[in-house]
Order: C-alpha cells, then sequence, then structure tokens
C-alpha cells in the first residue's frame, strides 16, 4: 500500500496514541490530502496488530460513504458493506439514529475502530449542547469503541457549539488535534494544487431604481460599495445574467487553457439552487460549452458523478452535492457562484479542485466575484486555518466601514440540502420579510460597463 509521508506519519503517531486510556485520535487534514487513505492505512495497521475486529465508519452523504467503502475495499481487500464476511461498515451520520440496538451491541462483543469523517458537523461537548448525531456519537460510541478516528478538512463550527470526540485548550478553547497536516504544507509537499483565486470586479456600475413612479440612477465604483450602498444583494448577482456570463467566460478560458496541458480536465460550477444550475448551464451554452448537472433533487445524481469523475466531459453544475468530500480528480477549476457565503464552506469547494493527481497539474482555479467576505475568505486561505479557532462567529471585515457579517451555521443548509429542500436563506425570516417588502414596490435595472477588473492571489 503506497501512502504519502504525512499518511504514515499519522498513522505511526496514531498507533503510539491509541490506548485503553487514550482511545480518541483527531486528525486535521486539509482538504483533498488524503484522509479517507489514512484512516483505511491506520485500520489495516491495527488489524495487523491483532488490535481491532472490526471498523465502522460515519460521513456526512453517501457520495462520501460510497468513497470510502471505495478506498477501504483498495487498502484492505475486504469490503466495508457490512454483509457477511465483510470486515465493517460505512454509514451516513443521518443514518445513525435508526440503526438497531443489534448493531450498537457490536462495540460490546468485539474490538471496534469508529471512523468519523468530516466531524465537524457532529456538535457535542455534551448531550445538551449536541446535534442529534453528536449526541448518537457521545451515547452510543464515545465509551463503548475501542478506539476512535475523528477527521476533519475545516474543524471548526458556526454555531458556537463545540465539535464532538474533539478537546479544547483551556481557558482560550483553541482546538487540539492530534495530528495536523495544513494547506501550505500540502502544497510544499506536492500533495494538493496551489490554489489561484480569482476575484471578478467591476468598476462602473450603474443601478437604475424606480419606486413610487420616481426614476433614480447611481453609479459605484465597484461590487463592494453596490452591496454596501444599495438595496442589490449578493444573490442578485449570482443571478444575474452579465456577471455569471463574464465569470463562466473567465474559467471557460483557464480550463481550456489547462486542458492544453491536462487533456481531461473538468471544471466545476457550484449554484444556488436548481433553477439556478440551469441559468447557468444556458449561459455555457451560450459559450459553446455542454454540462452536467447534479443536484439534491436528482434521482441519479451518483450515477452522473460518476460518469464525470471518469469521462472526459468539461463542466459539471452542482446543488449541493460536490461541495465537499466528493473525489473528482481531474477538477482544476471551480466557478463559485453558491449563496452560502461561510468560510467553511469557501473552503470546502476550494478543497474540490486541489486534488493533484500528477506533475503537470500544478494550480487550482477558483472563480469568485468581489463580495467583501468571500474576498476576505480568499486571503484567509493563505493562513491555512483561522488561527485554529474552533468557532467562528464573525470576521473582522477588511474595510472599518462595512460591518463584520455574521458567519452563518452550514450545518442547517446541510441538512436542507439532504432532506430534498432548498437551503436556506442567509438573512433572517425578519430581514427576508423586510427586503421582500421594499422590493415589491422597487424595480432595479442594474447594468455592468466592460470596466471588468480581475485580482488574482496566488497562494503558496
Amino acid at each position: 500500500m503506497k501512502l504519502r509521508e504525512w499518511q504514515r506519519a499519522c498513522i505511526d503517531q496514531a498507533m503510539a496514541k491509541l490506548n485503553p486510556q487514550s482511545p480518541h485520535f483527531f486528525c486535521q487534514a486539509t482538504p483533498a490530502a488524503g484522509k479517507t487513505r489514512m484512516a483505511a492505512g491506520l485500520a489495516s495497521a491495527l488489524m495487523k496488530a491483532g488490535r481491532i475486529d472490526l471498523v465502522i465508519c460515519f460521513a456526512p452523504s453517501r457520495q462520501i460513504v460510497e468513497g470510502i467503502r471505495s478506498t477501504f475495499f483498495e487498502v484492505l481487500e475486504k469490503r466495508l458493506d457490512g454483509t457477511i464476511g465483510a470486515v465493517g461498515a460505512a454509514y451516513t451520520y443521518q443514518a445513525m439514529p435508526f440503526l438497531e440496538d443489534a448493531f450498537w451491541q457490536l462495540l460490546e462483543e468485539y474490538r471496534v475502530l469508529a471512523v468519523f469523517d468530516e466531524i465537524h458537523h457532529c456538535a457535542g461537548g455534551d448531550p445538551v449542547m449536541s446535534n442529534r448525531w453528536g449526541y448518537e456519537i457521545l451515547q452510543r460510541v464515545q465509551d463503548r469503541a475501542t478506539y476512535t478516528l475523528a477527521l476533519s478538512g475545516t474543524p471548526w463550527r458556526s454555531d458556537e457549539r463545540s465539535i464532538v470526540l474533539a478537546r479544547y485548550s483551556d481557558p482560550d478553547g483553541r482546538l487540539v488535534c492530534d495530528y495536523r497536516y495544513g494547506l501550505q504544507e500540502a502544497v510544499r509537499d506536492g500533495v494538493c494544487r496551489s490554489p489561484r483565486i480569482v476575484v471578478l470586479d467591476n468598476q462602473q456600475v450603474h443601478l437604475e431604481l424606480e419606486e413610487f413612479d420616481a426614476k433614480q440612477t447611481q453609479e459605484f465604483g465597484s461590487v463592494n460599495c453596490l452591496l454596501r450602498e444599495s438595496p442589490v444583494t449578493y444573490e442578485d448577482l449570482v443571478h444575474h445574467e452579465q456577471v455569471m456570463g463574464q465569470l463562466l467566460t473567465l474559467a471557460t478560458r483557464k480550463l481550456n487553457e489547462v486542458r492544453e496541458e491536462v487533456s481531461d480536465a473538468g471544471g466545476l460550477a457550484v449554484a444556488t439552487d436548481v433553477e439556478h444550475a440551469y441559468l447557468i448551464a444556458n449561459s455555457l451554452a451560450q459559450l459553446g460549452e455542454d454540462s452536467i448537472i447534479v443536484t439534491y433533487r436528482s434521482p441519479d445524481a451518483q450515477e452522473r458523478i460518476d460518469a464525470f469523475r471518469h469521462g472526459t466531459k468539461k463542466w459539471i453544475i452542482s446543488v449541493g452535492m460536490i461541495s465537499e468530500g466528493t473525489d473528482i480528480p481531474r477538477l482544476q477549476v471551480c466557478c463559485y457562484l453558491s449563496r452560502i457565503r461561510t468560510e467553511m464552506y469557501f473552503r470546502q469547494v476550494l478543497g474540490r479542485v486541489l486534488r493533484r493527481r500528477e506533475d503537470t497539474d500544478n494550480h487550482a482555479w477558483l472563480f469568485v466575484i468581489a463580495e467583501q467576505m468571500l474576498k476576505h475568505f480568499a486571503r484567509r486561505v493563505a493562513d491555512d486555518l483561522p488561527d485554529d479557532l474552533a468557532v467562528l462567529s464573525s470576521v473582522k471585515a477588511e474595510d472599518s466601514s462595512l460591518e463584520a457579517q455574521p458567519y452563518l451555521p452550514f450545518l442547517a443548509d446541510h441538512l436542507a440540502e439532504r432532506l430534498g429542500q432548498p437551503p436556506a436563506a442567509e438573512s433572517s425570516a425578519e430581514e427576508q420579510g423586510s427586503s421582500l417588502s421594499h422590493r415589491a414596490t422597487t424595480i432595479m435595472e442594474i447594468y455592468f460597463s466592460n470596466q471588468y477588473r480581475q485580482e488574482i492571489l496566488g497562494v503558496y
């Protein structure tokens, strides 16, 4: 089994640390570094040492579960599907509350390694502050599994709750990891591509407002000024035909350039909702580009993702399906057109284009609109993790005249998508009501000049 240097080091450290008095191990490794293969390698090492009998794994989506099963089979040469002859099983976190008592009894009768991928989805410093998945881990697994392995590429939450199975320093509350492998190290070692984040701005935006039969025209020198000083929202921009077209044009040009070196390189467009995904597909079609759409409503989403993974088509458009954990190594260019503006989601999307395959695919490209928080997140990628804080409630804005915007729980959006519902809007119900009431009496037209400008942020 071929392992990267960081994976071998992490396995060695886990093998040395795990014992009956210290049964929990927490690994933070940047998205696309290969956490699943490391977990499979650790399971193999523990089995060969005669320290465990079975492995159970949990992850936040069916796509990630399928990836875990595939990787573990490749490494262990044994199935992880829960059938006779398998070495264990893998499930989604959503399935945990519905597993029978006979399943959990396995933790009493066998020596079990429990692996939790993207553990930040599970809140649970104690039963009172836990979410449903964190509660299940606390009650069913924490004191019963022989060993646990918690994995995360973005180990912090936005709802001011701690992560289950995690330890925090006292009194500053910083996450204590047993092993950490950051983006800077991954790029240095050739494990991940070096990110290039392209921020699209416009220095001459005209806004025509018609309100109560009165018209007025305003001009703004940047996207940030437009969003700060007018009723226009970020969501208006990601749906704006010209803005979408300009961003997709830049991304398509870059993808064509990349494909001159890597013939099957692919592009990912992250959409806000299903309707938006079809608008993006139409914009790509106008550029002469075919695309595949996968959404939380697609009954054959996994089949479409697999077909794209192993094919050569250029573009795939996603709504809530390829933001986290999904492994499509040929993705190298991404257009970020989601309404979600949290640092966790931003980094997870970036991670989809970071996974390196060969020596020639050195760079990953992410194209975003020059919205203030997205620009801030882009610059903070260079810091790898935001000061290792496990809870982010706000970020100091770079422009002192702009108040810091609160982060919103990514988990709520994630759950809504898995239940087949569109993600919640990023404002409160009261704010939405006020906005809708105002817009009912206001007609807005936004015109962008040809004065577009790009800022390319090279990281590492």
